[in-house]
């Protein structure tokens, strides 16, 4: 019902990218390009500079997105309170989840919930932690997946599963061997880490900090997006790294892979988030309770 222009514009103006905008939004670049050149003729302005492969907000571009943001929020608002009042359990469920829980442990959960509530349809968005906590923030998905902590005081947080972060590393390193690996084992040794945002990266930096040592203190030779980015770098000997064991089991199973715990052993929640405040549609509830009761809800 919502203007799908608006929607375009957001995700454009967001992402400061008509190809990612359009990859979220499940259409083609130059799908994205007229709808955002249909807004800009019809208030007669240009919302973005396009120079040099970089889009930025106009003045006009920037208001816009002011209330883009207020209006989407408003009519998340509506379609979710109307469907608590309805205690509908079909429609669609938005989703979003780090990378290593959409990919490795989500999916186990969705196909289990889908063969009890059929009806429920789920859209799922991937972004790392800091992203699915913005899009939280900003009212954009019905319940938020992460992997690290949470630091927002206007988010509730409820842990689901216990993940252990290992160090993953070729069957021939010469740590493959060790029982335990210690942090000061891992300076001097080239480390491939996630990007800034990820919640493995900032649980290991945390701990690593706890332990005495800091980011510099680490040979970083590389910083990928995604874990089976990391994963492939290491099969090719150019690091080892810190990742999820549950990442691990195709590898492990394999041989191309070693995991060794850490010393001291890093433990994580797997947790839901969603704002204090927000409706709750019967489909979150559902969810929230299918996951913490282990699907038997």
């Amino acid at each position: 019902m919502i203007d799908r222009r608006l929607q375009v514009f957001h995700a454009v103006a967001e992402l400061k990218s008509f190809t990612r905008a359009g990859r979220r939004l499940h259409m083609t670049q130059p799908a994205v390009t007229s709808q955002i050149r249909q807004i800009e003729e019809h208030f007669n302005t240009r919302l973005f500079d396009r120079e040099h492969n970089r889009i930025e907000l106009t003045a006009a571009g920037r208001q816009v997105e002011k209330y883009a943001k207020r209006i989407l929020a408003l009519y998340s608002e509506m379609n979710g309170s109307l469907r608590e009042l309805t205690d509908d359990m079909a429609g669609t469920l938005l989703l979003g989840a780090s990378m290593t829980i959409a990919e490795y442990d989500l999916p186990r959960l969705l196909v289990r919930f889908k063969q009890r509530f059929p009806e429920v349809n789920v859209r799922l968005l991937m972004s790392n932690t800091g992203g699915i906590v913005q899009m939280v923030v900003e009212n954009r998905i019905d319940l938020g997946l992460v992997e690290g902590p949470v630091h927002n005081r206007s988010l509730a947080v409820r842990r689901y599963d216990l993940d252990k972060l290992v160090v993953a590393l070729p069957p021939e390193h010469p740590l493959a061997g060790e029982p335990r690996i210690p942090f000061t084992a891992l300076r001097g040794v080239p480390l491939i880490l996630r990007e800034e945002g990820s919640g493995t990266r900032e649980v290991f930096l945390d701990h690593a900090h706890a332990a005495g040592f800091a980011l510099d203190d680490f040979d970083v030779v590389m910083e990928l997006g995604s874990p089976e980015a990391i994963k492939g770098a290491v099969e090719t000997g150019l690091g080892i790294t810190i990742i999820s064991i549950a990442t691990l089991r195709k590898e492990i199973v394999q041989g191309t892979l070693r995991a060794v715990d850490l010393d001291p052993p890093i433990e994580r929640p797997f947790s839901f988030v969603h704002r204090k405040q927000k409706f709750r549609v019967p489909a979150v509830e559902e969810l929230l309770r299918f996951a913490t009761h282990g699907g038997t809800a």
